[in-house]
């Protein structure tokens, strides 16, 4: 939801950003059709998610990592499991309320059905504004 939410933002701006997401937990998976919970959510505010979206499993595709300016987690796990995969001293990760300039954790949708992901679309969208408005962004556009 967070990359199909970025991706819809910077295009609406003209602005070339390459947005990407991918899952780092036990579950995480190559190839895993996209919840239709969360795509639902996703259209309720005009931002439609394709059919043809496939989960990655950034374990077996380091170059999301490697390749990133900036990595946000869902949660402080996911963080803490990305520094443990591959040192990336270098690489600027935090989590989406971190990036807000908050803290805390985002909770995972999967098995909350659609109420769930809907708060959780609400949650990443609004600690994803704050982000932007608060990183580099506001030198380039105004928000």
């Amino acid at each position: 939801m967070a990359e199909g939410f970025l991706k819809n933002f910077f295009l609406n701006l003209n602005v070339d950003v390459i947005v990407k997401s991918g899952g780092i937990s036990s579950n995480a998976r190559d190839g895993m059709l996209i919840s239709m919970d969360a795509r639902l959510a996703m259209k309720e505010i005009g931002i439609v998610l394709s059919q043809e979206y496939l989960s990655t499993d950034i374990k077996k595709h380091i170059e999301l990592i490697t390749e990133a300016d900036l990595i946000l987690t869902l949660t402080k796990q996911h963080k803490e499991e990305i520094h443990k995969f591959i040192k990336v001293n270098n690489k600027q990760i935090l989590t989406i309320k971190e990036f807000a300039g908050g803290a805390g954790d985002i909770e995972d949708p999967s098995m909350k059905e659609l109420e769930g992901f809907r708060r959780t679309r609400i949650e990443i969208v609004e600690n994803l504004m704050l982000g932007l408005n608060k990183y580099s962004f506001q030198n380039m556009v105004k928000i």
